[in-house]
């Protein structure tokens, strides 16, 4: 798949892009990078979208925003931004795994249909979160907001120990050099954690984005593994309690966090089953795009 570029959001996007019709927009999370949609979007392709996976502000070949905001409204400014820039209308659905869940809940409204893995609804990791095994696996969130954060997530095995334990029994070699392309330097890495630090707030916000306001306003299919090392099934069990009706939660058994990389058969297919085909009526739509090389 070629790399392509768009502006969008004061932004110069690098993207992956395969197939033509309604826009699929896959969002990725940390550490990896937009490959981490290979095995789903020449699925998306076949069933007739146009699979779109761009590299996250801050990831390269994606630039380093100027702005150097990394809260959620500008990742959820970012989406809505993409949306427009690459013709998405109506028909465009969303998928969005790990950070790339977060605006996927806030936009799910925005979109046909919406796609979130690895990451609960917002309110329902509750209590959980401040359980001491928790906070355990979750101690790379608290080395992020150090000025050791970039030493420590630079030294020998960092990475490959977080997708080890994240994902049990996954070779991740193949991803790992993905991602050391993406945030390999230091200007692309400091970015990549510049996300945890506007979540504890050790960034303030950066007061170009608006607040957000407002709940999950569509149904969602949500999707966990069963042995995701970084946030436990036990964290999701609560989730369709904090999602809209008609919603969908699933738990992939024998899958960890990159769930869709170790289980591509299994969860291509709940993935496509949740988002449907596009109908005839929608593809006699699909106008001729340009793309910015």
């Amino acid at each position: 798949m070629e790399i392509r570029t768009i502006h969008a959001n004061g932004v110069e996007f690098a993207y992956l892009s395969l197939g033509e019709g309604p826009l699929a927009l896959c969002l990725h999370g940390f550490p990896d990078s937009a490959h981490t949609w290979r095995h789903l979007m020449p699925a998306l392709a076949q069933r007739g979208y146009r699979a779109v996976a761009p590299f996250m502000r801050g990831y390269a070949p994606t630039e380093v925003p100027a702005d150097g905001a990394y809260e959620d409204a500008a990742l959820v400014a970012d989406v809505r931004a993409l949306h427009e820039e690459l013709g998405g209308d109506e028909d465009a659905v969303v998928i969005g795994h790990d950070w790339g869940a977060f605006p996927t809940y806030h936009l799910a409204g925005r979109f046909r249909r919406a796609v979130t893995l690895a990451v609960p609804p917002p309110g329902s990791l509750g209590a959980g979160f401040l359980e001491y095994e928790h906070l355990k696996r979750s101690f790379y969130v608290f080395l992020f907001q150090t000025a050791v954060g970039e030493a420590a997530a630079a030294s020998p095995g960092f990475l490959e120990n977080l997708w080890h334990e994240w994902s049990p029994g996954y070779d991740a070699r193949e991803d790992l050099e993905f991602v050391r392309r993406s945030i390999g330097e230091p200007a692309n890495l400091s970015a990549a954690l510049g996300y945890y630090r506007a979540m504890l707030g050790t960034t303030p916000p950066s007061g170009r984005y608006p607040a957000l306001e407002g709940g999950i306003t569509a149904p969602v299919l949500y999707l966990h593994g069963a042995q995701d090392g970084c946030l436990s099934a036990e964290l999701a069990k609560n989730a369709m309690s904090h999602l809209p009706p008609g919603s969908r939660a699933e738990l992939v058994a024998g899958a960890g966090h990159f769930l869709h990389l170790e289980r591509p058969a299994e969860v291509n297919r709940l993935i496509l089953d949740w988002l449907g085909s596009p109908s005839a009526a929608e593809l006699t739509q699909v106008r001729p795009r340009g793309f910015t090389s």
